[in-house]
């Protein structure tokens, strides 16, 4: 049977094109025929990732990206199929996220967990997200980005008050306050070294009046036991005070006060003898004329005692006439 150079061409160009797709697919990570271990994760966002990019664990490369393929027809979930290199031992609670890497190749990191039971080929790892780095650096200098701008816009409206504050009046007048300030200062500083320099100067009387203050303690302190005992003389003369009858004294003292008080207004009302005889006037007068009717006798008998005792043996009865009132020295 003779095969025409037509069919060897078409069939070479057959081989040749199946030996550059399978040749492709395996640079790619990819084989026509899926054999070895494989593990899917489920993505919302596959942020780029392409098939034969590698799959790291601690930095270092157990896979790549075999396939990825979309579950639902309005992609909001993507399948990634990881192929293996070797039959690892991943616990069940890792999980897979992609690292965007804007400088270089995506790739998939897996944090390993701490169970005891491991993932199956075909078994499917749990996934996170997992920003980007330059995405953590823009979402960290986004707000930043705002409060300087809220920060700049401030301190404009800041500056345009200041401006409307410090015109030229107000300028010169912060001169002067600022040239009071300083003299201020100034004297502030004379004062206290004038305050210091007094200080030292009475730091002697200081002293001296530390050591009578230590001497005045100390004799306390030495005659503490003659201070007890008056303390104790006072509180026994207290107490013996405390003891007298001294309510009963009082109460005698009050009622002689009151019955001098009832004899002073008996006197005063003129009841009673010594009440006539301190507001009746005729008692008085009569008292002051028998007063001198009595001084005007005892005078007479002084001056005529013969006319009285009648005892003559060679004289005779004195006739002078009696007297109608007492002597000068007797009224005197």
């Amino acid at each position: 049977m003779k095969v025409s150079n037509e069919t060897k061409v078409g069939a070479l160009t057959i081989i040749a094109i199946t030996l550059i797709i399978l040749g492709f697919n395996f640079l790619r990570g990819k084989t026509i025929f899926k054999s070895g271990n494989f593990i899917y994760a489920k993505y919302a966002d596959t942020k780029g990732l392409i098939v034969s990019n590698p799959v790291f664990v601690n930095g270092f490369q157990i896979g790549s990206v075999f396939e990825i393929e979309n579950k639902s027809a309005d992609l909001s979930q993507i399948i990634v199929s990881i192929k293996l290199n070797n039959a690892y031992t991943i616990p069940n609670n890792s999980v897979a996220t992609i690292q965007d890497n804007p400088l270089g190749t995506n790739s998939i990191s897996i944090v390993l967990g701490d169970s005891k039971v491991f993932l199956k080929s075909e078994d499917t790892i749990k996934t996170a997200p997992a920003a980007s780095l330059l995405g953590d650096l823009m979402n960290t200098l986004s707000p930043l980005g705002e409060q300087t701008k809220q920060t700049i816009n401030e301190l404009q409206k800041v500056l345009v008050n200041i401006n409307q504050v410090l015109n030229e009046n107000n300028k010169a007048n912060l001169e002067v306050i600022i040239k009071n300030l300083a003299n201020t200062t100034e004297n502030l500083n004379k004062s206290m070294e004038s305050i210091e320099s007094m200080l030292q100067k009475q730091n002697g009387s200081i002293a001296q009046t530390a050591n009578n203050l230590n001497s005045f303690t100390k004799n306390l302190n030495e005659n503490n036991k003659k201070i007890n005992d008056i303390v104790s003389n006072l509180d026994s003369t207290t107490k013996q005070i405390k003891d007298a009858d001294l309510y009963k004294t009082i109460k005698g003292i009050q009622s002689a006060v009151n019955e001098l008080s009832i004899a002073l207004h008996t006197i005063n009302t003129g009841n009673g003898t010594a009440g006539k005889l301190l507001a009746d006037p005729a008692i008085y007068n009569q008292l002051q004329n028998t007063i001198k009717s009595v001084n005007t006798l005892v005078d007479d008998v002084k001056t005529h005692p013969k006319r009285y005792i009648n005892v003559s043996v060679f004289g005779k009865k004195d006739k002078t006439p009696s007297l109608t009132k007492p002597l000068a020295d007797t009224v005197n």
